[in-house]
């Protein structure tokens, strides 16, 4: 069996923005040790993350997005509606769509791109400077690591 990636996107020193990043770890602290699932702080995104993907069947992404719902809230996409929600040029969606754009881009030309693959969003509020998320967004970390969990253990049954 191949193993799971996480990505946690964003920056911790903006508030909201790095609700990704946060989802990872609240993600890492309910997995087992031995669990196969490498959990990264891609932060904004990097070609570097290819080699993470060389070998995964299972790709989870984590950030914070704006889809007009209330803040905290939590949208999960899966394969191709990822790469609706990114090609959608009539909104930015997120600080960071067109490196995760590029990535996933990268991946699927290079044949890495993982069969099974979802990105979380969760609703940001407040983009200022600021070392967590604000309340809703952290409540929506929670919502987001548990969605992650439930993937996991469908995908990998």
């Amino acid at each position: 069996m191949g193993s799971s990636v996480v990505f946690g996107l964003g920056n911790i020193l903006l508030s909201d923005d790095g609700a990704g990043v946060h989802a990872a770890q609240a993600l890492a602290q309910r997995l087992e040790p031995s669990s196969n699932v490498h959990i990264l702080d891609a932060g904004t995104l990097s070609f570097t993350l290819l080699e993470y993907l060389q070998d995964a069947e299972n790709l989870i992404i984590f950030d914070a997005a704006d889809f007009g719902a209330q803040p905290g809230a939590v949208r999960c996409l899966e394969c191709d509606e990822i790469d609706e929600f990114l090609g959608d040029g009539a909104r930015r969606r997120s600080v960071h769509e067109v490196g995760l754009g590029d990535v996933l881009g990268m991946a699927r030309l290079r044949q890495i791109l993982p069969p099974r693959r979802a990105l979380i969003c969760i609703q940001a509020r407040d983009l200022g400077w600021g070392l967590q998320p604000s309340e809703p967004v952290q409540a929506g970390v929670q919502v987001a690591a548990e969605e992650a969990l439930r993937l996991l253990a469908r995908w990998t049954s």
